[in-house]
């Protein structure tokens, strides 16, 4: 495998490849994978394609200087980013233990990166190099952008633009930002007069002198009052529209973070152009030794066929960075690429997926998104879908006929998610027919994510009812094809509005269903997420109602353990917790019992009445 063919790493490349210096020099937290689906290599193949020389550092050493100058000074500035995953939540599980590997490593090795890598690696190059601009982006830095409840410090932080003491943050997927920027910067403009980029954030001395932002409740503010911060939460989140969203101001001390509104969406054309670039699909050669990267393994054989999601999930935090107004390629680029990946000496003629963050929401929600954009306090599914809603599956169903006759293809699966409430909506049968007969390998993973109406309204679900239409539909329809596929729902414990009772309540449906979830997703309260702020205020921002929040570790725990309360490591978890819900009838010998009494308390529990 030639290296001549990924952006440069070390002086050798740079050498190889006629250049003397760069333009921009990208540092990430990441192991450099030269594929569309990772952001340093997204970002470098466009500054390419624009003329501008591009090299990458790839997981430096933070502790000195010398990895953040191997590269020498770029002519015009460093971009950082963490990589394609929160640097915190990459490191720490939701009981903020260590976690034991990095997919996004070389060899799956963890300990390659700094917690807060955005903010160390910002410290590290203004330390080689005080005067070139610093450029920040990213997952770690876009959902950041504000001042943020952090999980793991338990308490509010500054936006990580000050804590960086980086010159300018880019938030969203950043393409369009970052050719505004490298044309600024060519043209001899400072960084400190780059103050009019969609999709970017800077820091001010002072207020504009034109009125219409919205000035949000500074740091000091959100930080001692949860109420200001809810407020200062759903002002921001209000306006993460291209089309008519306003500047949005905070406060920190006696400066400003000032947040222009979100970049424009990319137009298909302008989105076909990025994946038809050169990538070489692959990690580094420099990685092959220790066995390659494992985050590969996941997108190699899989085709993104658009952007964005209007799900509206309150703990996802895409509203805030890919936005809910989708971004979708053409058929004829998807269908190069399917055709490309055919040609990988590895290809085995299977296509992993074609999809995105929601792989049937392939189009707009509606057509005044064309316009509008997204609304500002109505969601497009929840409660109830939305008289606009266009829920049409015909011309994702035409693409993935064209994508499963190329030759050398055998099966196309989709792996990403589905939202099973649009199915059900859907007045024609046939995507579900063809999902079901062409698109699945024995089973299909969903998302219900729990049971009790009052968790599920907090997370912007629909309700268990809606899920079993679509299981019924589903059962129905593969027993029309004679095929035996299953269902594989997946739940998330502990999320705020969820009391011991409501995890009861999932594990009585759990039984019911006859299922033993392997997995269990425990709530992480992730920076920019509405479920996020709910569970650091104890209020839904919506509506500025209390919400029931789990905190303790120990009801974290047995939340948790309820969803998995066969597991027999679980037992005295999920004994504590029925005990403590007053659900004792759950204790026992008979059908409806989750565990059996211990020992001790045997004769009593053969002795107890069930409850009515």
């Amino acid at each position: 495998m030639s290296r001549n063919k990924f952006l440069p790493i070390d002086k050798y490349d740079m050498e190889q490849l006629g250049w003397s210096n760069l333009d921009f020099i990208i540092v990430s937290g990441d192991a450099y994978i030269d594929h569309p689906s990772f952001g340093a290599a997204l970002i470098g193949r466009v500054l390419l394609a624009e003329g501008f020389s591009v090299g990458i550092i790839s997981q430096p050493n933070w502790h000195t200087v010398d990895d953040f100058k191997k590269l020498g000074k770029p002519r015009l500035a460093f971009l950082v980013t963490s990589g394609n995953i929160d640097s915190m939540v990459n490191h720490y599980t939701a009981a903020k233990k260590p976690r034991s590997t990095d997919l996004y490593s070389p060899g799956g090795k963890k300990g390659l990166r700094p917690d807060r890598a955005t903010i160390v690696y910002s410290h590290k190059v203004k330390e080689a190099f005080k005067d070139v601009p610093v450029i920040i982006g990213g997952i770690e830095a876009s959902l950041r952008r504000f001042a943020h409840y952090d999980y793991w410090d338990d308490k509010v932080r500054r936006s990580i633009l000050f804590d960086a003491k980086a010159d300018l943050l880019v938030y969203g997927m950043g393409e369009k930002q970052i050719k505004f920027i490298a044309r600024a910067l060519e043209q001899g403009a400072t960084i400190e007069s780059l103050t009019n980029i969609a999709g970017t954030c800077y820091i001010s001395t002072s207020l504009p002198e034109k009125p219409g932002y919205i000035l949000a409740a500074g740091f000091e503010d959100v930080s001692e009052d949860k109420i200001n911060y809810a407020k200062a939460y759903m002002q921001q989140y209000r306006e993460q529209n291209p089309f008519l969203g306003k500047k949005v101001i905070q406060p920190h001390g006696s400066r400003f973070l000032i947040q222009l509104p979100p970049a424009d969406p990319l137009a298909q054309k302008e989105l076909d152009e990025i994946f038809s670039f050169p990538f070489e699909r692959t990690y580094h050669p420099v990685y092959e030794k220790q066995g390659g990267v494992p985050a590969l393994e996941e997108v190699e054989f899989s085709i993104t066929s658009h952007r964005g999601c209007f799900g509206g999930c309150s703990f996802c935090a895409l509203n805030f960075h890919q936005g809910r107004i989708i971004q979708n390629r053409s058929q004829e680029s998807i269908i190069e690429e399917a055709q490309l990946l055919t040609q990988a000496p590895s290809f085995k003629g299977y296509i992993h997926d074609i999809g995105g963050p929601t792989a049937n929401f392939r189009n707009m929600a509606c057509k005044k998104q064309k316009k509008l954009g997204a609304c500002q306090d109505k969601q497009c599914l929840h409660p109830e879908p939305c008289p606009n809603l266009d829920i049409d599956h015909q011309e994702y169903l035409q693409l993935l006929r064209k994508v499963r006759t190329i030759p050398g293809i055998k099966k196309v699966f989709i792996r990403s998610g589905l939202r099973y409430d649009y199915i059900v909506n859907d007045p024609k049968e046939n995507f579900l027919k063809e999902l079901c007969q062409h698109h699945i390998s024995g089973q299909l993973k969903v998302a219900p994510e729990h049971v009790s109406a009052r968790v599920l309204d907090m997370m912007g679900k629909p309700r268990k009812e809606v899920y079993e239409k679509f299981t019924n539909r589903y059962q129905v329809m593969n027993d029309k094809l004679k095929k035996k596929q299953f269902l594989v729902p997946y739940f998330i414990s502990s999320h705020p509005g969820s009391t011991l009772k409501d995890a009861v309540l999932l594990a009585e449906y759990i039984r019911d269903m006859g299922y033993n979830p392997e997995q269990v997703q425990d709530f992480i309260p992730t920076p920019g997420s509405l479920s996020t702020t709910m569970y650091y205020t104890g209020l839904d921002p919506r509506t500025m109602k209390k919400v029931y929040v789990p905190r303790s570790a120990k009801e974290k725990a047995m939340q948790r353990a309820l969803l998995q309360y066969r597991d027999p490591k679980n037992y005295g978890l999920v004994l504590e917790a029925l005990i403590k819900a007053e659900r004792k009838d759950l204790i026992g010998y008979g059908p409806q019992a989750l565990i059996k009494p211990s020992r001790k308390e045997t004769r009593t529990f053969k002795n107890r009445k069930p409850k009515k």
